[in-house]
């Protein structure tokens, strides 16, 4: 079982798991190719204006320069889009991120209050946006770049909405004087579209 099934509760569904959207790694990919093309340039430069040893150096020099530069434009913000993740369970909402030192943030449904998203022209091109989370006590959290937004908000709600349903069901029936709980044959299979991956 891999991640992030690991991380889950018993019985707990998994409904949705993302990473930020793609476009986080445009960026690096256009520094890819420009660091590239100018490093080829400048080997190129050196091969033709120098000799021997000092030939040698310089074009150690510029690929150890360009390793450096493609190491930490390129290949550490691709490895922290791919150590980022975004959950959503029948119970909860989990976001995990980092490499070495790892973090994360967990809200459970029926804390949830409010759920929003916001997305400007070319992120609704892209099918991307940012993701607004409000729970009963706390400041709003956001979340950029979440993939397909719209439907994950749809998700949410959904979910928030069956999470109310449960505590109202759960809530204790006065009959005649007896507090009884209504049990409903359901209540265990809550989740919106059970198994629903998306």
């Amino acid at each position: 079982m891999g991640y992030p099934e690991d991380a889950l509760a018993d019985e707990e569904e998994l409904l949705l798991h993302h990473h930020p959207h793609w476009k986080m790694l445009v960026l690096p990919a256009l520094s890819f190719i420009l660091v590239t093309a100018v490093a080829g340039f400048l080997i190129g430069l050196i091969s033709v204006k120098l000799d021997g040893s000092s030939s040698t150096v310089a074009s150690i020099v510029t690929a150890v320069m360009w390793a450096i530069i493609v190491a930490w434009r390129c290949i550490a913000p691709l490895i922290g889009w791919r150590c980022t993740h975004f959950i959503v369970t029948d119970r909860r909402v989990l976001i995990r991120q980092g490499v070495i030192t790892h973090s994360g943030i967990d809200i459970p449904m029926g804390r949830i209050s409010n759920v929003q998203f916001r997305h400007g022209l070319i992120d609704r091109m892209l099918g991307t946006g940012t993701l607004i989370i409000a729970s009963a006590s706390d400041d709003p959290l956001e979340f950029d770049d979440i993939p397909r937004v719209q439907r994950v908000h749809s998700l949410l709600y959904q979910q928030v909405f069956d999470a109310l349903e449960i505590r109202r069901d759960d809530r204790p029936r006065i009959d005649d004087g007896e507090v009884s709980y209504e049990d409903s044959p359901d209540t265990a299979k809550r989740g919106w579209r059970a198994g629903k991956r998306w």
